[in-house]
């Protein structure tokens, strides 16, 4: 018997490789919006990690740095 015989709905997997594979343009934008996508989380990921390992080192966490000291 033939493996693609045997299953008879398929999986959801198998629906969404139909679906994004269907048609070259739709592949490539799912591509390029993945990219896009993934790239802002792991941007996000990482500077919410370094500020976070960071606190009270940067810049904006030292209240005199840049001020005069008065006389």
């Amino acid at each position: 018997m033939d493996y693609t015989a045997r299953r008879s709905g398929g999986g959801v997997f198998e629906g969404i490789y139909k679906l994004i594979m269907r048609r070259n343009s739709i592949y490539v934008t799912f591509v390029i919006a993945g990219a896009f996508a993934g790239e802002r989380a792991v941007d996000y990921g990482v500077r919410k990690l370094w500020e976070h390992n960071n606190i009270g080192k940067r810049y904006e966490d030292i209240p005199v740095l840049g001020q005069r000291p008065t006389e």
